[in-house]
């Protein structure tokens, strides 16, 4: 197993929830740290499509995407991003999932990079969230997640790849990934016929830092953070000492970001997390104004499933959030689906 498949198989497991992968992974870093700050060229994949932001055309690539309609200049990553993102492609991991009822959508970022998620609808859906993942894996890892929040708790759900995971196009770099999140936010809104600031946000791992982004530049219906951490800059710090200072001080800075969000939030972090420190979540949340609950995974890995007491905490976070409003400005009764569009006069 080559280094960059070794730090891949690392990073893969339950959704990308795997934050970096373990240190001795990252000692080749020592040989080019003279590197940082540095763009490296994009490598892979570099053709995007301009297009809309919202809904592309019909799939017609080789694997299932819209064609493109014109090439697009892939950035460079610096360092820091290159051992950010551990991304799987199609056809790595589960796309025929058991349990989960979902659909293929195709959308574009604003700078054009096509994207793929699932739309995960519920009948009777009390809240409509968009399920930002961690930094290895792509969306069909996550697929027992969306079910549980599906089926459990009763949420139309859409999980989405960031650009260069799963099916989606484009190589990952931090603002990239941003971009992806905001463009899949308003196809969600759109698909649930609600205004954006009603998704409800939720984001695991490096996930998290993008929903708390999100949050801060446009305030949601409530937020919800699994295992994520204050700063990427902390983590850096936590596992690499010598090496911190690769990472800029504001990338992915949350606790400066959080304190811009004063809504509901529900985070939650195991005690024994040697990823991702469970004081660096604590920290996250004690920067965070709004009203808010943690809740602790005793003994709980980064890894580690979540446990009941955290779902009743979640099932209750949900109940508990303002009524939605529709993209009309209407207020939606929970639980009620969006109407229907009027028939246009003479059209029966």
């Amino acid at each position: 197993m080559g280094y960059n498949d070794s730090v891949r198989h690392t990073a893969h497991h339950f959704c990308g929830r795997k934050m970096i992968a373990t240190s001795r992974h990252w000692l080749p870093l020592v040989a080019v740290v003279f590197l940082a700050g540095c763009q490296i060229p994009a490598t892979g994949e570099s053709r995007q499509q301009a297009a809309s932001p919202l809904e592309s055309p019909s799939p017609s690539g080789s694997d299932g995407s819209p064609a493109s309609s014109s090439p697009g200049k892939s950035p460079g990553r610096s360092i820091d991003e290159v051992l950010l993102f551990f991304p799987a492609k199609f056809p790595d991991g589960q796309w025929a999932p058991k349990g989960l009822t979902f659909e293929d959508v195709w959308f574009n970022a604003a700078d054009g990079t096509r994207l793929h998620g699932w739309y995960c609808p519920c009948d009777d859906a009390r809240a409509a969230v968009l399920y930002c993942h961690g930094n290895g894996g792509n969306v069909s890892y996550c697929s027992r997640d969306l079910a549980l929040l599906q089926h459990r708790l009763r949420v139309s759900v859409l999980a989405f790849d960031y650009r260069g995971y799963g099916r989606s196009h484009g190589v990952p770099t931090v603002e990239g990934v941003l971009k992806d999140a905001r463009a899949a936010r308003q196809l969600l809104a759109k698909r649930a016929g609600l205004d954006p600031a009603e998704v409800v946000l939720m984001g695991r791992s490096l996930g998290g830092a993008v929903a708390v982004r999100l949050a801060s530049e446009a305030a949601p219906r409530g937020l919800i953070l699994e295992s994520t951490f204050s700063s990427l800059r902390e983590v850096a710090s936590q596992h690499y000492p010598a090496l911190a200072w690769v990472v800029p001080p504001e990338k992915l800075n949350s606790v400066s970001a959080i304190s811009r969000y004063d809504g509901p939030l529900l985070q939650s972090h195991g005690s024994a997390d040697r990823t991702i420190s469970y004081a660096s979540g604590k920290r996250l949340f004690a920067a965070a104004k709004g009203p808010k609950t943690f809740v602790t995974i005793p003994r709980g890995d980064h890894n580690d499933p979540q446990t009941e007491d955290y779902y009743r905490k979640l099932d209750g976070f949900l109940d508990g959030l303002p009524a939605a409003r529709t993209a009309g400005g209407i207020e939606r009764a929970r639980g009620s689906q969006p109407a229907a569009e009027p028939v246009p006069p003479g059209r029966q």
